[in-house]
C-alpha cells in the first residue's frame, strides 16, 4: 500500500511538473498567411528556419493563402493574424470604407520581382521588339500586371494596342501555358525564369524590377484592431524580420539556399541560388523593414498608371504603420 502512495506521488509531481512547465511557456503563436509561396519571400523563411521569430517568443503558423483577394479575406476574418501580400491590397480595403483596415508594418521586397522571358534567345534585346508580339501576362489588378504595364508604357509601348497581351491565365498556370502556347513573351517570377534558362525553354532578357524602381512590393500587414492589441508581439514579429533581412544581406546566395531549401523542394539547389543571386543583385529584398513615403508614391503612380488606383485620399499616414520598425532598428 505505501508503495502504490509512494507511485501516485511520484506521478503527480510528474504531471504538476509538466503543467508548470507548459505554463512557463511564453511563446505566442501568430498565424500568418502568405499570398503565394515564392523564393522572393526568402528571408521570411530565413526567419523561421534561423529561429529568429522562436527567439522573440513567437510561434508562426504559416499557411499559403495562394492570391490576393484570398489573402485579405482569411485576413479580416481573422483567419489569420498577419498578411503578407501586396500593399496594393491595402488601397482596395481601404477604398471599401472598411472599419478595421489593413495597416502595412514591415516591407518584405522593395522591387518588382518578375522577369522578361523570350520564347527565342536574343542577344540584342530591345523593349521595341515587343511590339506586335504575343505576349503572357499577369492577373489584371495585382502588382505584377501593374508594374508590367508602367514599364511597357516607360518604354513608348500601349500594352493593349501595341502587342497582344492576354491576362487571363491563372497564375499557377502561365509557365505552363507559355511553353504550350504561341506567346513570344512571358512574365516570370524566380526560380521558374532560370529554370526555363537551364531547360531552353526561355530566357530572360529585361528585368521588370530594374526597370521599375523601390515599390513596397511585399508587405506584412494586419489589421488595425490587431495592431492595438498586439503590439508587443508586432514587434517582435518585426524584429525577427529584421534579423532576417540583415542575415540574407550579409550571406552568400548559396548559404542562404541551403536555409530555405526544403520550402522549394522541386527546385535544384544550384536554381534556388541563382536566382536569390538575381534577386540580391537588383536590391529585392530590403534591408530593413521600413516603407517610406517615397515607395508609397510610386505604388500610386503605377496603379494610377494601370487605371486601378482608387478614387480618394489614399493616405501614408492611414495605412503604413513605420514606428513599430524604426523602433526594432534604433534598438
Amino acid at each position: 500500500m505505501r508503495k502504490i502512495k509512494i507511485l501516485v506521488f511520484v506521478l503527480c509531481f510528474v504531471l504538476f511538473f509538466l503543467s508548470a512547465c507548459g505554463s512557463n511557456d511564453k511563446h505566442t503563436t501568430i498565424k500568418l498567411g502568405e499570398v503565394t509561396r515564392s523564393l522572393f519571400y526568402a528571408p521570411q523563411y530565413v526567419a523561421i528556419e534561423k529561429g529568429f521569430f522562436e527567439e522573440e517568443g513567437l510561434n508562426v503558423e504559416l499557411q499559403t493563402t495562394w492570391g490576393g483577394d484570398k489573402t485579405m479575406t482569411a485576413l479580416l476574418s481573422d483567419g489569420i493574424d498577419v498578411a503578407l501580400v501586396g500593399s496594393e491590397t491595402s488601397i482596395y480595403v481601404y477604398a471599401q470604407d472598411s472599419k478595421d483596415y489593413a495597416v502595412n508594418f514591415a516591407q518584405l521586397t522593395q522591387t518588382d520581382g518578375t522577369f522578361l522571358v523570350a520564347k527565342e534567345k536574343q542577344d540584342n534585346f530591345s523593349w521595341e521588339d515587343l511590339k506586335d508580339s504575343n505576349f503572357l501576362g499577369q492577373r489584371k489588378g495585382g502588382m505584377p500586371q501593374m508594374v508590367g504595364e508602367y514599364v511597357l508604357k516607360q518604354h513608348g509601348i500601349d500594352p493593349h494596342s501595341d502587342l497582344t497581351l492576354n491576362q487571363n491565365i491563372e497564375f499557377a498556370n502561365i509557365p505552363s501555358a507559355f511553353v504550350s502556347g504561341d506567346y513570344e513573351y512571358v512574365q516570370l517570377f524566380e526560380p521558374t525564369a532560370s529554370v526555363f534558362e537551364k531547360e531552353g525553354s526561355g530566357y530572360v532578357v529585361a528585368s521588370f524590377g530594374e526597370e521599375s524602381g523601390q515599390v513596397p512590393y511585399t508587405v506584412f500587414m494586419a489589421k488595425q484592431s490587431y495592431l492595438k492589441e498586439n503590439e508587443e508581439n508586432i514587434e517582435k514579429f518585426t524584429r525577427a524580420i529584421y534579423k532576417a533581412q540583415q542575415w540574407v544581406q550579409d550571406t552568400d546566395s548559396a548559404e542562404v539556399a541551403k536555409t530555405i531549401k526544403d520550402y522549394f523542394e522541386d527546385v535544384e539547389l544550384d536554381i534556388l541560388t541563382s536566382s536569390i543571386d538575381r534577386y540580391k543583385n537588383q536590391g529585392s529584398f530590403a534591408a530593413d523593414p521600413i516603407l517610406d513615403e517615397d515607395e508609397w508614391n510610386n505604388l500610386k503612380k503605377i496603379m494610377k498608371e494601370a487605371g486601378e488606383l482608387p478614387d480618394g485620399n489614399i493616405s501614408y499616414e492611414e495605412l503604413v504603420n513605420t514606428e513599430i520598425a524604426e523602433k526594432v532598428i534604433s534598438n
